[in-house]
């Protein structure tokens, strides 16, 4: 069992601290590299909160895909090879829902706020 604050607090409470209490203190490249490092620690918040649960729903998406298991990264290169072959193509079932889904989850982590992000969220009716 992990001690309190978890990794994700502390990320929270170091980008509270840049923007809330650093950067208003800041100018000029200073003020930039601030606000910078503030977004990173953003996305490593979201990338802990959301990475765990997309990457075993990508793995098991990949193993359905491609019909054996692996890690990842091994399914992913099959992946890339089968369709750059011509074996797998959009109309596999399933593969087109599998782009789908692991684009949202990098624009969940990278650009949440992102109009066609967002637009893709209300249309799904998730946001």
């Amino acid at each position: 069992m992990q001690d309190q604050p978890s990794a994700i607090e502390l990320v929270d409470i170091v980008a509270d601290f840049i923007r809330n209490h650093a950067m208003p203190q800041l100018q000029g490249h200073a003020a930039f590299h601030a606000r910078v490092a503030a977004n990173a620690l953003d996305i490593v918040k979201r990338e802990l909160q959301i990475a765990p649960k997309a990457s075993a729903d990508e793995h098991e998406r990949l193993k359905k895909l491609l019909g054996r298991d692996g890690s990842i990264a091994e399914l992913n290169r099959e992946l890339c090879a089968r369709i750059e072959t011509g074996d797998i193509s959009l109309e596999t079932p399933g593969l087109e829902d599998h782009l789908w889904a692991i684009t949202m989850t990098k624009l969940a982590i990278d650009q949440p706020n992102y109009s066609g992000f967002v637009r893709a969220l209300e249309e799904q009716g998730l946001k």
